[in-house]
């Protein structure tokens, strides 16, 4: 169980590093995100004044997200090793981790999308980032797990 949770916590920071990287406002995912949010109807000294505010939530946010990341990378990490330890080949098992992300992961952040305030030129965009972003952290995170298998 140890060794799960620790996975599990490499993961939550694979999912750190990705999302960083991912909606860096240098990528162009990032620069999407930031329309997505309305930050380019902002001029600078407005965008200054927005992040100035969210400053002393920041610390909260990325626990709260640290933690969601972890249960994320627990149930990849639990799928991986438990499917392996149990004869099931890693490929199967990998299999495993992406059917679980076409058909929760996609669905949440379509649904989310689609009910959101989304501006409607860029949704289907945004949806197609996020999801890849998604994959590429589960596939990151399942890839870690079979290092200890």
């Amino acid at each position: 169980m140890f060794t799960i949770i620790s996975l599990a916590v490499f993961g939550a920071i694979i999912a750190a590093v990705v999302g960083t990287v991912w909606y860096s406002d240098k990528t162009p995912m990032g620069r999407l995100h930031m329309k997505y949010l309305g930050f380019d109807k902002l001029n600078e000294e407005e965008k200054k004044k927005n992040i100035e505010e969210a400053k002393p939530k920041m610390f909260k946010m990325y626990l709260a997200q640290m933690l969601l990341s972890f249960l994320t990378a627990f149930a990849v990490v639990l799928v991986i090793l438990m499917s392996v330890r149990n004869g099931t080949s890693l490929s199967l098992a990998m299999g495993f981790v992406v059917m679980n992300w076409l058909c929760f992961i996609v669905p949440t952040i379509g649904t989310g999308i689609l009910w959101s305030n989304c501006d409607r030129s860029i949704a289907w965009k945004k949806f197609f980032s996020d999801i890849s972003s998604n994959l590429v952290t589960l596939i990151l995170t399942a890839l870690l797990a079979s290092l200890f298998i």
